[in-house]
């Protein structure tokens, strides 16, 4: 059933429900005048714990509101024709329990002295807290009764399976909250505090908040609870709190009178720097309209109701005197207050002084007093909007219509059909401003800043006066944030980002890490390419070794010239002149091998140093095996007829030379073939550069090269030890066999080496490895023959050569 509907039938069910028998009654003043229909309002009139002048003055006119409306009403022709309203007036103290009196007296029927009563209201106005309002909806609730309220905003109101009768003219303070966490949001304000108000209106607010502001990251340093009769020292505990806390920004989701307290003592310690964020509560107080409160609560920014007037209700407000009606409850307090005197009324005994008595002739008419300033209206108009609301679904259950255009002008309702609209749980559709207190030509005025998106850019050109609240600073580019143990969100360290990431934003939660050929510069905020690094001719390293390669390559040919020149010697054509400038060519091409491991590596480059090393190694390998065989066959020959020596010639040299390196080849050709060397990228050997390098391509087909070279040299070396102690006259197999041990330790060191060194020193130990091989066996042995041809050449004889 439609919400408005089930309202005015509530309403007609009260108007005609059968009479009960009261049990007692409570002795309560009030404001009454007899209608067709009664309808029945709780204001917080007195509130003995603030000042009585300031807040009398506000919950006054509240009550002159419903009276101006009922009356209002009573006059149109256009709604409840013939049917005269009534009201009965009571007050609340801003106390639950006296709430829950008052609803109870309304509810309970007439004060005269019948024995059956009927329910004396229709409906019922209240109240301000949320608090009263649960307490009169509880109560209420079960005989059928509507409640009304104008200012009572805790989203527990809107519980309709608990208050199935309860309606409002506010919105809840779920908008509220969502509102207040969009206005934190806008402002960077991460690290904030809150108070609350020690009742259902505070409690509610602020836990909707809280779970409205966690959704957006903001954090909330200390929820302090206040109320009007805690005790100072409490009051003082929650101040100390404040004072303790490095919070610059709190929301105060209080009632005005609960927060009152503890504004004093702001203003007594001289507490400020705070931005103050207000609930609808009290953002409008004119408390903060003194030059004391405004030193410490001045900007403080809050959401209330749109402002509205109210045609011909300032004459109303004008024409209220004690004189007019001398039994009206509140009359006579309020006159002593705007006037300052007090009414001497017929049939009274005055016990005042004749100086505070008032001459009669007092108006109204001419006050500036703030009780007059019908432009502004916001809970007043709420509680306008309240009566006009039940009067129109009174209209409905009447005159079975809605009263058509005169709808319009009830502010917070729509017309659905011919109903009057309240959402799901009872309440208006939600509207706000944003107010905000601001001293203009040396005085204090709360400021209408418009609605949100408009309020945000009023406040703009305000942003560098708004304190930055934050439990951490943002971190800078380059670090990251690191959650502290046992602290809120908001609350981190900034940790620098680690080697090869960075972070180039500020306020970072994670460092990205560069790409892999990029990393990260000193400051952590951009990523710089990777240096790459290979052997080159320019560095030390690549010119010792391109000095080396030269050098043997140098020393080889020049050898070759010196044994063609004197091969005719017989130094020379003891030593195989043949198969000597052989190997010395293949020395040439050894030594010349490692300039290929030199120079940014190329796909031929690649295939080039692995296979032309392994190639001339086996050649060179192979002659000096084909010279050691060459010393043991000449040994054999001096035996008693064998005929090895004989059979062993130059072509069979060649065969062996051609047949050891064929192997060779067959071994390079199918690495070649299948996974031949290639240029790679290196990236494990250093965070900060990039080794380019000849990767092997086939682990195997290398080991295989190596192994093959190694296999021919360990064949060699057992040969040439076989041989070490041959007679004198060919001791050639000494030298051969110190060059291969020298080969072999080198090979043998090698590979522990090759393996362990990290970036271009791999490079660097393979050449070296191979320098160092090749100047073994080329020392070993062409120095001594070297030696006996330049240095010693009365030694080159037959007759010498023989001995030595």
């Amino acid at each position: 059933m439609n919400r408005s509907v089930l309202f005015s039938l509530v309403l007609l069910y009260l108007s005609v429900a059968p009479g009960c028998k009261r049990i007692g009654k409570f002795d309560m003043p009030g404001w009454f005048k007899q209608g067709d229909i009664v309808i029945g309002g709780i204001f917080p009139v007195y509130n003995r714990e603030v000042v009585i002048d300031i807040h009398f003055s506000l919950t006054f006119r509240w009550t002159q509101m419903m009276i101006f409306a009922i009356e209002e009403i009573n006059k149109d022709p256009t709604i409840l024709l013939n049917v005269t309203l009534g009201y009965r007036i009571l007050d609340s103290c801003s106390s639950p329990t006296n709430t829950l009196r008052a609803a109870l007296t309304l509810v309970g029927g007439q004060e005269e002295n019948n024995s059956t009563c009927f329910p004396a209201v229709s409906a019922i106005v209240a109240e301000a807290g949320s608090s009263q309002s649960i307490a009169v909806a509880s109560t209420v609730g079960p005989f059928q009764v509507p409640v009304v309220s104008y200012f009572s905003t805790c989203a527990c109101l809107s519980d309709r399976a608990k208050y199935p009768t309860f309606f409002r003219t506010i919105p809840s303070d779920y908008y509220q909250a969502k509102a207040l966490a969009a206005l934190v949001k806008r402002f960077g304000w991460e690290w904030i505090g809150a108070l609350q108000s020690d009742n259902d209106y505070g409690l509610n607010g602020i836990r909707a908040f809280k779970e409205e502001v966690t959704k957006l990251g903001v954090c909330i340093a200390f929820v302090g609870t206040i109320k009007r009769t805690y005790s100072v020292d409490k009051t003082l505990r929650v101040l100390e709190m404040i004072k303790k806390s490095t919070v610059k920004v709190i929301l105060a989701f209080t009632a005005e009178g609960d927060f009152y307290p503890l504004m004093k003592e702001v203003v007594k310690q001289n507490i400020t720097g705070i931005q103050w964020i207000a609930s609808e509560a009290w953002i409008t107080s004119s408390r903060l309209s003194t030059p004391e409160m405004f030193q410490a609560f001045g900007g403080a920014l809050g959401f209330v109701m749109p402002k509205m007037a109210v045609p011909n209700l300032k004459p109303f407000l004008t024409s209220i005197s004690p004189h007019a009606d001398s039994g009206a409850v509140f009359v006579r307090t309020f006159w002593e207050i705007i006037m300052g005197c007090t009414p001497h009324l017929s049939g009274e005994n005055s016990t005042s002084s004749l100086d505070g008595m008032c001459t009669g002739d007092e108006t109204l008419s001419d006050s500036q007093d703030p009780f007059f300033d019908v432009t502004e209206l916001r809970v007043s108009y709420n509680v306008y909007n309240a009566i006009y609301a039940i009067a129109h679904a009174l209209h409905r259950v009447v005159f079975c219509k809605s009263v058509g255009e005169k709808l319009q002008r009830v502010h917070f309702v729509n017309t659905f059909g011919d109903s009057i609209f309240f959402d799901e749980n009872g309440d208006p559709p939600a509207s706000y401003e944003v107010i905000n207190w601001q001293l203009r030509d040396g005085e204090v005025h709360h400021v209408s800043l418009g609605h949100f998106a408009s309020a945000v850019n009023v406040l703009a050109p305000m942003s560098p006066q708004i304190p930055t609240s934050v439990c951490s600073e943002v971190c800078p580019v380059g670090t990251r944030k690191a959650q502290i143990k046992g602290k809120p969100i908001c609350c981190f360290e900034c940790i620098s980002c680690a080697e090869g990431s960075i972070a180039n934003m500020t306020g970072a939660v994670d460092c990205v890490p560069c790409p892999v050929k990029f990393w990260s510069n000193d400051k952590k905020d951009e990523c710089i390419p990777k240096t790459v690094e290979y052997l080159t001719y320019s560095e030390p390293m690549g010119i010792i070794i391109t000095v080396l390669s030269l050098l043997g390559a140098s020393l080889s040919l020049t050898t070759m010239v010196i044994f063609i020149k004197n091969k005719q010697t017989p130094v020379i054509k003891a030593s195989n002149v043949e198969l000597s400038c052989f190997l010395l060519l293949s020395l040439v091409l050894c030594f010349l091998c490692p300039l290929t491991f030199i120079g940014t590596p190329t796909v031929w480059t690649c295939m080039l140093r692995h296979t032309a090393f392994g190639l001339t190694f086996a050649v060179c390998i192979s002659c000096v095996l084909g010279k050691t065989i060459v010393v043991v066959l000449a040994f054999k020959a001096t035996t008693p007829g064998s005929k090895v020596a004989r059979q062993f010639g130059p072509k069979q040299q060649r065969i062996i030379v051609c047949a050891c390196t064929f192997i060779q080849v067959v071994i390079i050709i199918l690495w070649l073939t299948l996974n031949p060397p290639y240029p790679d990228m290196v990236f494990q050997h250093s965070t900060k550069k990039i080794l380019l390098e000849c990767n092997t391509g086939s682990e195997a087909a290398f080991y295989a090269v190596l192994s093959y070279i190694g296999f021919l040299a360990v064949i060699c070396l057992v040969l040439a030890f076989i041989a070490r102690k041959l007679p004198d006259n060919f001791n050639e197999a000494k030298f051969i066999t110190f060059s291969l041990l020298i080969f072999c330790a080198v090979w043998i060191s090698f590979i522990p080496a090759y393996v362990s060194s990290p970036g271009k020193f791999t490079t660097a130990v393979e050449t070296f490895a191979i320098l160092s091989s090749a100047f073994g066996l080329f020392i070993c042995i062409f120095a001594p023959k070297c030696y006996i041809i330049l240095i010693k050449p009365e030694r080159n004889t037959k007759r010498l050569v023989a001995k030595h």
